[in-house]
């Protein structure tokens, strides 16, 4: 979701529901009869035999090729009429290779002279995305970029996910980061903040998270890169040119080598450590309509559209794409291809991914892994409004066992632990609501079914939709609607810091516990807020910057988290990948009072050391009691503290559970 969205729907449209797919129009009918192409060499090739361009626009009546010798506010040095060629393209050429020049195309439909574009392949840009460059890729690779490598991913159980935005995580004073806001503060090794504590990239390795998930990094439409000291933000979902950096986060949006050199050395940076990189995609609509990239190369063709000719809108954004098309399907597959290969991009994340297709998601995981087994693959399983696509072929969270090598968002989890993402003063289980433990079931279970769980009694799913754990993803906080610390200002009126600092922490204990992929939004380890602004696509760094100096403010916050991650990263218990074993191992207790969950996570699950782990979930603001077997417990986390190689000893017995807290105990024998 982004900030287009108006988010008066429902987080899910359900296939099988009463929302039923738009017929498709007569235009989208003919746009599938266009032919194709396949080939590799579309937009711009150059080497020492010349610069060679091929446009793929099979209704263009003319085509043409701007030369340039700057990136804007210059008129072009040359004009190159296009001649068509096979699978409805249109080819030019010249016989010295253009490095350091620029291009556009423009294209003649219906008998007017479209405005220029730099095409929908451009992979180097100048200021703004204008106009496309000509370049030596390879000069681009940062010192030992050969041997580059990120984390191996073996099972997807085993990641811990951290979303983040450039400009939040480094824009503050208290950062300690010179480059603020660049792709360059990921490669700033030894900052402080005014503590003295690490910031940057060593709080990342400091914290334990194996992949960050970097909000769009795409070249997106919003901020003026010629105008960067206007101290503008925005998250970047509104796509403008999918196969280039974004200029301002580079030092120099003009020169086109430097957002990829830099975006590279971030990358490079974070492998060297041990740190993967999700990035953030957005195929599902595009920042403008009729102007947009896709328009002006073949128009109408990328979209899907209503019966009267009107763009379908299930973006919420004014357009949708046709991932149907097989030039879009193409262009999806080709662009995260290129991404994983040019960039050493280790994972995925889709935005508003049930707007594409299964069939096309199928092949984006399955050509991704053709290039890099450890590379995965995650999105939202929902649309934010309705579509041509009919629910069957969409890429929800209830298809997600139509998808190989695919995960989806678990909502479930997320809005039954600190209530409904979309009304702000509703608690949730670890807020003192009751009503929410079987959807909390769901949400430990991954999914996925098991005896103990039902289904009938979930808040927002009412069947196990997904066959194994690797297929979710739990989180309670995104950078979307309020944020985890401003949820619990808003439900918990009268509360003190202290009281939601506890409510946080046992939201959070009940995602890193539970089988699937952990899930969490940047800064919330050190209680971090955005003054309660629930849609900050666009507000400025004094809502959106994290102050690092809440970690010396909330130190024991932090130290809970931190443990937290290290409990889930020594035990294979907690990232169990398959649904049988889940089903097997994982047994409930019997509660008869609301807002309390008990299990245990028997038979040295998944190979772990413990042979039992005892988690009790205590979500009402009164103390509970508990009977444990009697024997020698490891108290790992107790009354709001945690401690993964153990607290100290237990008997069991009759147990005390403090209220808004977790207690876990685990024994080897």
């Amino acid at each position: 979701m982004n900030e287009c969205i108006t988010k008066l729907l429902a987080a899910t449209l359900v296939a099988g529901s009463s929302v039923c797919a738009a017929a498709q129009s007569p235009a989208d009918a003919r746009y599938q009869a266009w032919p194709t192409y396949d080939g590799d060499d579309l937009e711009m090739t150059v080497g020492a035999d010349g610069t060679r361009f091929r446009l793929w626009s099979p209704e263009a009546e003319a085509a043409r090729v701007y030369l340039y010798n700057t990136d804007r506010n210059t008129a072009p040095y040359d004009t190159l009429e296009m001649a068509r060629a096979e699978q409805g393209t249109w080819r030019a050429s010249v016989a010295e290779p253009l490095y350091g020049k620029f291009y556009t195309f423009s294209i003649k439909h219906d008998g007017r002279w479209l405005s220029e574009t730099p095409g929908v392949w451009a992979k180097a840009v100048g200021t703004n995305g204008e106009r496309a460059a000509i370049i030596d890729m390879s000069l681009t690779d940062p010192e030992g970029w050969g041997d580059d490598r990120g984390p191996q991913v073996d099972n997807l159980t085993d990641v811990v996910l951290y979303e983040m935005h450039h400009r939040d995580y480094s824009m503050h004073p208290s950062s300690g980061i010179v480059h603020k806001g660049k792709f360059l503060a990921l490669t700033e090794p030894g900052t402080h903040n005014s503590y003295g504590q690490t910031t940057g990239i060593d709080h990342l390795k400091e914290l334990g998270v194996t992949h960050v998930h970097i909000l769009p990094s795409y070249d997106y439409n919003s901020v003026d890169e010629a105008n960067l000291p206007a101290n503008q933000y925005n998250w970047g979902y509104d796509p403008q040119n999918y196969n280039a950096p974004e200029g301002s986060y580079s030092t120099d949006p003009a020169d086109p080598s430097v957002r990829i050199r830099e975006m590279k050395e971030m990358i490079k940076a974070l492998h060297d450590a041990g740190i993967g990189v999700v990035m953030d995609v957005v195929y599902n609509h595009t920042a403008q309509n009729d102007d947009s990239n896709f328009s002006l190369t073949a128009p109408g063709y990328y979209y899907r559209h209503r019966a009267d000719g009107s763009y379908s809108d299930a973006s919420g954004c004014g357009n949708e794409t046709a991932s149907d098309h097989k030039q879009m399907g193409d262009f999806i597959v080709n662009s995260v291809k290129y991404w994983a290969d040019e960039y050493h991009i280790d994972g995925f994340r889709f935005d508003l991914m049930a707007i594409h297709d299964t069939e096309t998601m199928n092949r984006v995981a399955a050509e991704l892994h053709k290039i890099n087994p450890s590379i995965f693959v995650y999105g939202e399983g929902w649309t934010a409004g309705d579509s041509p696509l009919a629910p069957e072929r969409r890429a929800l969270k209830e298809n997600v066992s139509k998808m190989d090598g695919i995960a989806v968002f678990s909502d479930d989890i997320r809005d039954a632990v600190k209530g409904h993402y979309s009304r702000a003063d509703e608690r949730g289980f670890a807020t003192g609501k009751p009503g929410s433990e079987e959807t909390v079931k769901i949400g430990i279970v991954a999914s996925t079914a098991h005896p103990q769980v039902d289904y009938s009694k979930g808040n927002n799913s009412k069947f196990a939709y997904a066959t194994s754990p690797e297929m979710i993803i739990n989180y309670v906080s995104c950078h979307d609607d309020l944020m985890l610390t401003d949820k619990l200002a808003h439900s918990m009126p009268g509360s003190t810091e202290a009281d939601r600092q506890r409510a946080a922490r046992l939201a959070q204990t009940i995602v890193f516990t539970s089988q699937g992929t952990p899930f969490m939004f940047a800064g919330e380890e050190i209680f971090r807020d955005k003054q309660g602004v629930h849609n900050s696509y666009k507000s400025p760094d004094s809502i959106n910057a994290i102050n690092w100096d809440l970690k010396h403010a909330n130190a024991d916050q932090y130290d809970y988290y931190r443990e937290l991650i290290k409990l889930r990263k020594s035990h294979p218990a907690f990232r169990m990948t398959t649904a049988d074993d889940i089903a097997r191992n994982i047994v409930f207790d019997k509660t008869e009072v609301p807002n309390l969950i008990s299990y245990s996570i028997k038979n040295n699950a998944n190979g772990d050391e413990w042979s039992e782990i005892k988690l009790v979930f205590n979500g009402a603001d009164e103390a509970r009691e508990v009977n444990v077997p009697k024997g020698n417990w490891i108290v790992i986390a107790r009354d709001g503290k945690i401690k993964a190689d153990g607290l100290d000893m237990a008997r069991g017995g009759r147990m005390t559970v403090e209220p808004t807290s977790a207690l876990i105990l685990a024994k080897k024998k």
